[in-house]
């Protein structure tokens, strides 16, 4: 499956944004504003102005509203989820070539807010892989404490884990042990 470069980066901040608040767990990563910036830096979000409470929850209802997307139990729910978040998000695409970067689209109106921004860049990005007929691709870590969410880009599609070096690999490494302790028997 192709990508382009920008499509692969929002669809890795739409991860990171469900993963401040994993499925199934109590913690939020995106605890106060400063989280927030954080995030906003590490994902290299662009054209992001001072950021405030009323931006943290709207990321939060944004963040809800992209765990939905993943959650959906088919493509026409998960299809409807994006088209109202596009659509609330006022999506305005316009080609940019900044910070380095070739020709591409931005889908938020210049001037947005951060959620904004994340609504129409990630539900755009979450839009052509549902066009493509790739949903499926969206999925959450089948390590049983862990259920991260992740988007599968293998040949394949065979990834189970959020992360094959922590998640998988534990899961091989107590596989493994419980064999040898079997075999010990």
């Amino acid at each position: 499956m192709l990508i382009s470069h920008d499509t692969r980066c929002a669809l890795d901040a739409v991860v990171d944004l469900v993963n401040t608040a994993p499925e199934g767990e109590d913690h939020d990563d995106l605890a106060d504003v400063a989280a927030l910036r954080d995030f906003v830096e590490r994902n290299a979000i662009s054209d992001v102005r001072r950021l405030d409470q009323s931006d943290l929850a709207a990321v939060r209802a944004v963040r809800g509203a992209f765990a939905e997307v993943f959650a959906s139990d088919d493509t026409k729910s998960a299809a409807d989820l994006l088209n109202a978040m596009v659509a609330e998000a006022g999506t305005t695409p316009r080609l940019t070539d900044h910070d380095g970067y070739d020709w591409h689209v931005h889908y938020f109106a210049p001037g947005a807010s951060v959620a904004e921004h994340l609504a129409a860049d990630g539900g755009m990005a979450l839009a052509f892989l549902v066009v493509a007929g790739e949903r499926e691709r969206l999925r959450r870590c089948e390590a049983p404490d862990c259920r991260r969410a992740f988007v599968d880009l293998s040949r394949n599609r065979s990834r189970r884990y959020c992360d094959s070096r922590t998640c998988g690999n534990r899961l091989h490494v107590a596989a493994y042990r419980a064999r040898r302790r079997e075999a010990a028997r």
